[in-house]
């Protein structure tokens, strides 16, 4: 029987059980460093930031971030206040993980909840309304 019998390869498609469960130990620890209070700096103690997201290269060395300050936050004042820290932040990550190395960090700005309620607004405009009810009147 081969080493590999039973797991499923890395699918082009998406990233591998490994990859989602490093993402997500890499997520808590940030979510539990900003809950905490744990990297000093005025601007990320006055924007609460939260981190929906990390995407981790299939190789584990890269981890890319992804932030979303709420409270209508500045999310390029959050971005660049994580990268000032990113050292910092890369060290605690690794302690609370137990990874062979930390993986290098990128920090990005999560815009998916604008989008979301962008296309939110368009369904619900007056346009939208009279083209779903033309559709109805002659179904």
């Amino acid at each position: 029987m081969s080493r590999n019998a039973g797991r499923r390869p890395a699918s082009p498609s998406g990233p591998s059980q490994r990859q989602l469960r490093v993402g997500e130990l890499i997520r808590h620890a940030m979510a539990d460093l900003l809950a905490r209070g744990e990297i000093l700096d005025d601007d990320i103690a006055a924007l609460m930031i939260t981190v929906p997201e990390v995407r981790v290269s299939p190789d584990l060395k890269n981890a890319t971030v992804y932030v979303t300050p709420l409270a209508s936050g500045d999310p390029k004042l959050a971005v660049k206040a994580l990268e000032r820290h990113k050292r910092f932040i890369r060290g605690e990550v690794a302690h609370r993980i137990n990874l062979k190395y930390a993986p290098d960090l990128v920090f990005r700005f999560d815009d998916r909840f604008e989008e979301s309620a962008r296309i939110d607004e368009i369904l619900r405009s007056p346009e939208v309304k009279r083209d779903l009810e033309a559709e109805e009147d002659e179904g």
